[in-house]
């Protein structure tokens, strides 16, 4: 009978010990969950910077003579100057003026604590007329390089950096 006094409680401990095991489990995987939240955050966003880059570069081949006379060059976004051409037809600059304008709401839109420059340089130096007629004009001979600078959280090791700048930098013809 005193063998038998001797076991009692054994099974108890086994199971703590087995709770003890699994939630140590549990609190692996959802950590795994939160990084995997993180990273698929991190994609979207690198996603949007694709989007938002090949967005402006569109809006700059539709407007070579803005590009020809550096309407886009150094221009920081977010940019709040907006153009409207209700009255007469826009010029080359104010279509650029849009342009940046309309690509700044998307920027701070999509994109947390944004911010981007666009710096276009050498143009062919064959003899050209910028305001001339579009079939007579060559094309663009000059690169463009666009930075896009934005906010992206980081590992969560709770440090007072968890928020780390990304930057995209693209040279292209527009």
């Amino acid at each position: 009978m005193r063998s038998g006094s001797r076991q009692r409680g054994v099974s108890l401990i086994e199971v703590l010990m087995a709770v003890l095991i699994f939630s140590v489990g549990l609190i692996g995987v959802a950590g795994l969950l939160v990084m995997a939240a993180r990273s698929n955050h991190a994609a979207y966003l690198r996603t949007q910077v694709a989007f938002l880059a090949g967005n402006m570069a569109d809006r700059m081949r539709a407007n070579p003579q803005g590009v020809w006379n550096g309407a886009y060059n150094g221009t920081n976004f977010p940019t709040n100057a907006n153009q409207s051409c209700n009255n007469s037809p826009c010029t080359a600059a104010q279509i650029a003026t849009r342009d940046k304008y309309a690509w700044s709401r998307l920027l701070q839109t999509l994109l947390p604590g944004a911010g981007a420059t666009i710096n276009c340089t050498g143009v062919d130096a064959v003899g050209y007329n910028p305001s001339g007629q579009l079939g007579s004009r060559p094309p663009y001979g000059g690169n463009c390089e666009m930075t896009i600078r934005w906010s992206e959280r980081g590992a969560g090791d709770g440090s007072h950096s968890d928020a780390a700048t990304q930057t995209f930098a693209w040279a292209f013809q527009p």
